[in-house]
């Protein structure tokens, strides 16, 4: 076997666990809080569950980390189905509407936060010459890195993104309506902002979090010579 595709499929395996962990807790986190608001349209469509497989997207749930494996970028990128979500039911529109946009992000910052969490206990608990301690603490940085991944790119304000429709939650009905006639572009807008390498304004965000997360935890759990 080729030893750049083996040190690729490495990284997969690596990434996989937190990229599936990632995108069923973030549609998980929106069924949920919606199903809190009064809509049971994803628990009704079998969506209300933890299980990945029906989250699973053929295209940016298998596809793309496929893609990722292949080509050698260094972070997973893809998508699970969208929960179906109804806000006519919501008790009261637009501050479910605002909720449940804002839970799928808001979940992947709590894992982030989690995963920094382990990230210190294996240091802590685990002994260095166990086999697994340096994949499971590669593991656990790439959770973090890429739980802020997800959650601050669904934050940008593009229809369909979470971001959109926390916005949403604030405009009038008929300006609401127009802003949301922006999804039929927004794919090719997000292809054109990724070839060009506009998202990499985004790393730094991104890198900030990651760093001053585990600082922070190594710090709180007493970890010495991470930071």
């Amino acid at each position: 076997m080729d030893s750049s595709f083996a040190e690729r499929l490495q990284m997969l395996s690596i990434q996989l666990v937190p990229f599936i962990m990632a995108v069923v807790f973030h549609e998980y986190a929106h069924g949920f809080i919606a199903n809190r608001w009064g809509d049971d349209t994803a628990k009704n469509a079998g969506r209300l569950t933890l299980n990945p497989i029906p989250h699973m997207d053929p295209i940016g749930t298998i596809l793309f980390p496929v893609i990722n494996m292949l080509t050698g970028m260094n972070l997973l990128f893809g998508w699970a189905k969208p929960v179906p979500i109804d806000p006519r039911k919501f008790r009261k529109f637009r501050v479910g509407l605002f909720c449940v946009s804002f839970a799928g992000p808001g979940m992947n910052f709590i894992l982030a936060l989690i995963s920094s969490a382990v990230f210190c206990m294996i240091h802590l608990w685990v002994h260095p010459d166990f086999y697994l301690f340096e994949p499971l603490v590669a593991m656990c940085y790439v959770s973090v890195s890429l739980n802020y991944a997800l959650g601050i790119f669904n934050l940008i304000p593009l229809p369909p993104l979470d971001g959109s429709k926390m916005i949403e939650a604030f405009l009038p009905i008929e300006l609401a309506r127009k802003y949301e006639k922006l999804a039929r572009y927004s794919f090719l807008i997000l292809m054109g902002l990724l070839l060009s390498g506009a998202f990499t304004f985004l790393s730094y965000p991104i890198r900030f979090c990651t760093n001053l997360t585990l600082y922070l935890m190594t710090r709180a759990f007493n970890v010495p010579g991470i930071f």
